[in-house]
Formats: structure tokens, sequence, C-alpha cells
């Protein structure tokens, strides 16, 4: 996979949680998954194509994103709800799109389809494309979540 492409989700991941939550993360290095299992307890996933096809996962643990959420809200939320659930599908819909902005910028086209959400201790994610995907780790001051990405050009 293309550093570039990975730059584009990582500087995106940083940039809408820092702007719609209030919330710095940091990534680390990035590795190779091998299984389906979530790193996290709520998983935002979306699909691309265009320019470049495949998919992303946003997975994260309960105790960051019930901070993330009631921070981006304005409101203490105690238990991952449809609030939750909704929140973790626009903010992997506003990731995505920064994302894909960014790629357009470096002469890709890439459209996505709406995201959908998978939640629960040990819930699966299946890449469109099958095969390994690339787990980016992100810390923040309330806990882990990870990028998950399996994406290659469409040619």
């Amino acid at each position: 996979m293309n550093v570039t492409v990975i730059n584009a989700f990582v500087d995106s991941t940083i940039n809408v949680l820092k702007m719609m939550a209030f919330v710095d993360s940091t990534a680390s290095s990035p590795y190779l998954k091998k299984d389906n299992v979530a790193h996290g307890d709520v998983s935002g996933f979306i699909v691309f194509k265009g320019s470049l096809v495949g998919s992303l996962a946003l997975s994260f643990t309960e105790a960051c994103i019930l901070k993330v959420v009631s921070k981006m809200l304005s409101e203490e939320i105690n238990t991952i709800n449809s609030m939750i659930q909704d929140a973790v599908g626009e903010i992997t819909n506003m990731i995505s799109g920064d994302a894909r902005k960014r790629l357009q910028n470096e002469g890709l086209k890439v459209s996505a389809n709406i995201p959908s959400v998978l939640s629960g201790k040990n819930h699966l994610i299946s890449h469109v494309l099958g095969g390994p995907s690339i787990i980016i780790p992100f810390t923040t001051a309330f806990g882990s979540f990870v990028v998950d990405i399996c994406i290659k050009d469409a040619a």
C-alpha cells in the first residue's frame, strides 16, 4: 500500500477528531493484520471505489469512543447505544471524506459508500478485498483506536 494513501488516512483521522471532538490523537507504526477480529468494541466500516478500491474500518475501544462522542456532543454518554453507533458512522464518513479530498489532490478519484457500524466484543471486520489489512494504531488521552485499511489501486 502506497505511503501517500496511508498518510492521507492518518492525517484525516487526526484532523477530524481534533476538529469535531477536540481530541488529540497520535498514530503509531502501522503493521499487517492477518485475521478478521476487530481491535475495538465498535467499528465504522466504509467501502471505496474509483482509482482505489477496498475498505476502511475505524475500531474504537469502548472507553475511547464513549469519551470521544461525549466531547463531540458536549453530553456525557456512558454506554454504547444508538447515539454512539450513529456518531461512529459519522466519524467514519468524515474521515473518509477528508482522506478522499487529500487523495484527490494527489490525482486520485475515490468515492465511498455509506458507512455501516458493527459493535460487540470480538466482532469481525471483513474487508471487501479479503486478504490482510494494515492497522494504524492511535492513542488518545481516553484510550485507543485503530484505522484498519485494506485498499489497492483499481488498475
